[in-house]
């Protein structure tokens, strides 16, 4: 059975118990596993396609913790390797009244930057299957290297490239090092998701229109671009389909991307998607999809946390079903 195999950073998120404070003066914060991919690979395993992590912890109770709550969640974590040569990466979170962040990391570097090239296996990944990762772990570090191979294998395999920038500039020493970054591997990947916030910054395009299309290069064969509440667009070279987001009281959108992008990489799984049919499945299933992801987004900004806030098939099938009423 076709797998996704989520590789980057695993970590703990610091939730704050006080909303609408700055990140200086929260008192007090809720522990809570983290990390994009991990995140995504979380939903997928939950909606019912297997997902596997693929990171270093480091060999401390944090470590432990998000083994276990990967686990709980229906992740595999085999190829979750340890290390005593650093710890487990924290994040520390503040979250305005809107439910918008603000991020403070501690990583110098952290245990999953220390995953290398000659740990990744080629064995690990077969046809059908989908490797998606994001740009906060393309630093220069072994994991980055890392990267590098895994995407080689999976081409070589016959499986799917999906990457979600996923900007976070508090990571880089300078911005243009991030937009370097992404640059280098967006050529590399057959499905690109962008957020409003995020395109001009990746392309230097203030347009959406023009900054969409110039995504399009190398193996790139669709842009989903998001737009938070507004909903998502999805691209492909001469077509293009929009899909209203939902309507949710926002607790905590921590996490919220990361489920649509988990909502939209199950519905590819499901249906057996990979390089040479991934247009004629978008083309078809576009609404589908869309609409499935932009659901698992949306409940998942209505609770707090990420994992934790992930809804059910169930759920997200049950407001796509009301809303469309």
């Amino acid at each position: 059975m076709a797998k996704l195999f989520s590789i980057g950073e695993l970590l703990i998120d610091f939730i704050p118990q006080q909303k609408g404070v700055p990140l200086k003066d929260v008192l007090s914060f809720e522990r809570a596993p983290g990390g994009a991919l991990a995140n995504a690979a979380a939903a997928v395993a939950k909606f019912g396609q297997p997902s596997e992590m693929i990171t270093k912890l480091g060999m401390d109770a944090f470590g432990d913790f998000l083994i276990e709550q990967l686990q709980m969640a229906g992740v595999e974590t085999d190829k979750i390797l340890r290390t005593k040569e650093a710890n487990t990466g924290l994040a520390f979170v503040s979250l305005k009244e809107n439910g918008e962040r603000e991020f403070s990391f501690y990583r110098k570097p952290s245990a999953d930057l220390l995953l290398s090239e000659k740990e990744i296996q080629s064995d690990w990944f077969a046809k059908g299957d989908i490797l998606h990762f994001c740009s906060v772990n393309l630093v220069e570090s072994p994991m980055k290297q890392a990267h590098k191979k895994s995407i080689s294998i999976m081409k070589e395999k016959g499986g799917l490239i999906s990457f979600d920038p996923n900007v976070r500039l508090p990571l880089w020493e300078e911005p243009s090092d991030c937009r370097k970054a992404i640059l280098e591997f967006l050529p590399h990947a057959h499905l690109v998701k962008v957020s409003d916030e995020e395109l001009e910054f990746i392309t230097g395009n203030k347009e959406v229109e023009s900054a969409i299309k110039s995504l399009f290069i190398g193996d790139v064969q669709a842009v989903v671009y998001t737009k938070g509440a507004l909903g998502a667009e999805l691209h492909i070279k001469g077509a293009s389909w929009e899909s209203p987001g939902y309507t949710v009281e926002v607790q905590d959108t921590t996490g919220a991307g990361d489920a649509f992008m988990g909502g939209l990489l199950y519905k590819l799984l499901e249906a057996g998607a990979h390089p040479m049919n991934l247009l004629q499945i978008l083309s078809n299933q576009h609404m589908e999809i869309l609409q499935f992801a932009n659901a698992s987004g949306a409940l998942t900004a209505a609770g707090k946390g990420a994992i934790s806030a992930l809804p059910s098939k169930k759920q997200v099938l049950e407001l796509i079903n009301v809303q469309e009423r």
